[in-house]
């Protein structure tokens, strides 16, 4: 791992230290926003700070997390290409999938299928990955919502008949869901 960085093993250097913790601090909280002030900040990629820390495993899957919920699937790739569990990090109650497709990042829902992460692993709403797209379409649309739909279910995403999202309000999303069998 420690060719991303071009850097020595061997850790952090001491004036890392700070920001790493800070850094581990919000990912613990599930404090993304706060996440990327700080990173920015200090301009450094989190990924790259977590990798010369040795690539500790509970941040490293937090880190996932983040990465898909902010759409940088890149870093979401490189993460999975180490080795992080696709369904760890889900200390807010949400996985990286359930983020990824809630806020309508193709990209990285298109990366998570081509890795076969599971579809329907619930968050803490009892949702699966669908549930939370159809809810993300009910509640907060965005363009790439449709295409993420059926995505999904041209990967064999169940609809669920309770989902309380149904219909969604969006009739190319219903129009999906009926084609797939939705009453």
């Amino acid at each position: 791992m420690n060719d991303r960085l071009g850097a020595q093993p061997g850790g952090v250097n001491p004036d890392q230290q700070e920001l790493f913790r800070a850094a581990v601090e919000a990912l613990d909280k599930g404090n993304y926003t706060s996440l990327e002030e700080l990173m920015d900040q200090h301009g450094m990629s989190l990924i790259d700070l977590l990798v010369a820390a040795g690539a500790p495993q509970a941040p490293m899957e937090q880190a996932f997390t983040w990465a898909c919920m902010l759409g940088r699937t890149a870093d979401a790739e490189f993460l999975l290409d180490n080795g992080v569990d696709p369904l760890a990090g889900d200390n807010t109650g949400l996985n990286g999938f359930h983020y990824a497709a809630w806020h309508g990042h193709l990209e990285t829902v298109k990366l998570l299928l081509e890795r076969k992460v599971p579809l329907e692993v619930r968050n803490m709403y009892g949702g699966t990955v669908l549930g939370a797209t159809l809810d993300a379409v009910a509640n907060r649309p965005v363009v790439t919502h449709v295409a993420i739909v059926e995505l999904l279910l041209d990967a064999g995403a169940k609809i669920e008949e309770s989902d309380p999202d149904y219909p969604t309000g969006n009739e190319r999303v219903d129009e999906l869901l009926r084609k797939h069998g939705a009453k």
